[in-house]
């Protein structure tokens, strides 16, 4: 789904995003010691620390909770971290108030149900390519990139060009 070239994402200072289908795949692997993985696509790493660079916000809102998830954003130095969350609204509101933004202010990743209330809310939303199809009707943007490979990259790469920051964004790397 393309993005509407008149929805204005300038207000947008926090990206939030759900963990398991958008980060990752969504296949939560328990060993045979019941040790659970997950993994996280490296550009989405890369996307998440781009985001911040240019002084912008990123968090993760997710209704399970699991250690994998503080390790990989304490190692991206994401800050807004909330699991366990029974309502992603709620959670969201709090860290609005934490960091004095408003809805507005927030593109927020979702791609189950559980995530249909908190899009319907912020001034952004998306889905993966591989989102259920109640949420794929909900959002603003779908993404090419499906849960876990590279679905923030591309929503960050978006945002900035939209904003006119990606190619300031970039040129220390080139």
């Amino acid at each position: 789904m393309p993005l509407d070239p008149s929805l204005n994402l300038e207000p947008i200072r926090l990206l939030l995003s759900d963990v398991d289908g958008v980060l990752t795949t969504g296949a939560i692997t328990f060993d045979n010691h019941g040790l659970e993985s997950k993994t996280f696509h490296v550009r989405d790493g890369m996307a998440i620390k781009l985001w911040q660079k240019v002084g912008k916000s990123f968090g993760v809102i997710t209704a399970r909770s699991s250690k994998i998830v503080d390790t990989r954003m304490s190692e991206l130095g994401v800050a807004v971290v909330c699991q366990g969350s029974t309502d992603k609204v709620a959670s969201a509101e709090e860290v609005l108030k934490k960091l004095n933004l408003s809805f507005e202010n927030v593109g927020y990743v979702g791609d189950d149900l559980t995530d249909l209330a908190l899009l319907k809310r912020c001034g952004f939303s998306a889905t993966v390519a591989d989102g259920v199809p109640e949420v794929k009707q909900a959002v603003d943007y779908v993404t090419e990139a499906t849960g876990g490979f590279g679905a923030i990259r591309e929503l960050v790469e978006l945002i900035l060009k939209r904003q006119e920051k990606w190619d300031q964004t970039i040129e220390s790397y080139a």
